[in-house]
Order: structure tokens, then C-alpha cells, then sequence
């Protein structure tokens, strides 16, 4: 088995191609792929893909960037929108202070409206942060001690010590093709000491292509690319890596089926 655990089918660069860029993928050995959603707007169209395909899931959620534009999202939408059965997981949220797209109050509240969401409906919260490892670190621990629920970093940049906070918190973290480029020195080194049992693997298509696809849009194909590259890292074989992350995958997400 083999997961892309986030990907955005229907952004530009894969929308237009975008059943040929599900056969690709699948011609690669990716068994499963969730599609997350970053704004209200898009929540029908990714429910609307993982109703067409049996191995692609769906999210809900509100990205950081948008955090201004969606003042009325609170736990409540959240949780109505996540009855659908192919909606696994709440987000895309949580703080992006690095663009600062959005005020970091407004941020802050919708973050928390999406854990409250995660609580109250059992689905993991999918979590995105940049230049923002403290206040990140304080939210999902404050609202830990309210009542646990499941979650995941995605797309791991971050030190070595804020994975640690996470893995002690109870999260899992999603590593993405950044782990491949060169310059990822730091990264690898944290990729390579993780437990293996609280690992996931992504694209974050059609951003962050992995080598040796750099420069091209990214697909969930090329979340091959990356397991292998991980697999080398840590000395493991890559249909163990695979395979282990993927049932990584179905115990964190446990509405989606294999």
C-alpha cells in the first residue's frame, strides 16, 4: 500500500488533467490519496472527486491564509460538513506567520474552531504551520488539556524539537517531498530518527515536487519518489516504508478504507 496523505486534486496544474493525473498515480502503487480542502468554497468540489473515486477521501477545512475570508467557519460548520462519509479529516488549519496572509488573531480562532471540530468528531486535524512552532506548540497542547484528539503535522519543515513536543502531544507528523532537495540537511536528519509508527507520507500536489521532479507541477505519483528517498534514509526497505505508513495512515484516519 501506499498513501499520499495530502494532496489538492483540484488546484490548478492538476485539475486539468486531473483523471489522468489519478491514473498516474495509481500506475505508481499510490493505493489511496486524501484531498484536502484550504477554503469554504472548496469543500463541494473535493467532496465531489472523493465521491467519483473509491480510493480518494476528502477534507474540510480553512487554511491559515484564508482565516479573514472565513470569519463565520466556526466548529459547528465544520462538524455539519464532516457527516459526509468520504470526509476523513478537518483541515487544512492552523498558523502560517511566515506570509501573514491573514491576521494572526483571526488565526488563532480558527485554529481552534478546527480542533474543536477534530474533538467533537473524532476525525484527525490536519495541520499546517510556518514560522510558527510556539504558538502552534502552545494551541494544540492548550487544547489538549480540554480533551485529546487526533492530529497531524503535514508537510514537516519545522526542528527537531518541535517534532518531539508533537510526538510527545500524541500527533503524527507527514513528511513531503522538501525531504529530498539538497538543502534539506536538518530535515533529513530529524526524517531519519522518527518512529516509524507515527509517520506519514505526502505530496502537497501540485506544490513541492520531489527530485527528481523539481521545477514540474507535483502529482501524487511522485509520492513514490519520496517513500523511496525516506526508505534509503533510514535504511529501510521502500515496500516496508510503504506499507508502514499506509496503516499509519488508516489508524490515524480510521473513517477512510482500504
Amino acid at each position: 500500500m501506499l498513501i499520499d496523505s495530502h494532496c489538492h486534486l483540484n488546484y490548478k496544474g492538476l485539475v486539468e488533467d486531473q483523471a489522468a493525473v489519478i491514473a498516474r498515480a495509481r500506475a505508481r502503487g499510490v493505493t489511496g490519496m486524501l484531498c484536502i480542502s484550504t477554503r469554504e468554497r472548496e469543500w463541494d468540489e473535493v467532496i465531489a472527486i472523493a465521491e467519483r473515486e473509491p480510493d480518494i477521501w476528502a477534507s474540510v477545512g480553512i487554511h491559515p491564509h484564508e482565516a479573514d475570508e472565513h470569519p463565520d467557519v466556526d466548529a459547528g460548520k465544520l462538524f455539519a460538513a464532516a457527516r459526509h462519509p468520504k470526509v476523513i479529516g478537518i483541515g487544512e488549519t492552523g498558523l502560517d506567520y511566515y506570509y501573514d496572509h491573514s491576521d494572526r488573531e483571526q488565526q488563532k480562532k480558527s485554529f481552534r474552531a478546527h480542533i474543536a471540530a477534530a474533538r467533537e468528531t473524532g476525525l484527525p486535524l490536519i495541520v499546517h504551520t510556518r514560522e510558527a512552532e510556539a504558538d502552534t506548540a502552545a494551541i494544540l497542547a492548550d487544547e489538549m488539556g480540554k480533551g485529546a484528539y487526533p492530529a497531524l503535522i503535514h508537510c514537516f519543515t519545522a526542528s527537531r524539537g518541535f517534532a518531539e513536543k508533537m510526538l510527545d502531544l500524541g500527533l503524527y507528523i507527514s513528511i513531503a517531498g522538501i525531504v529530498t532537495f539538497k538543502n534539506a540537511r536538518e530535515l533529513q536528519e530529524t526524517v531519519a530518527a522518527l518512529p516509524g509508527d507515527r509517520m506519514l507520507v505526502e505530496t502537497d500536489a501540485p506544490f513541492l515536487a520531489p527530485v527528481p521532479h523539481r521545477g514540474k507541477p507535483g502529482e501524487p505519483a511522485f509520492v513514490a519518489d519520496t517513500a523511496a528517498f525516506i526508505a534509503n534514509l533510514r535504511g529501510e526497505e521502500t515496500r516496508d516504508l510503504m506499507d508502514r505508513t499506509a496503516d499509519n495512515f488508516f489508524r490515524l484516519f480510521t473513517k477512510a478504507k482500504p
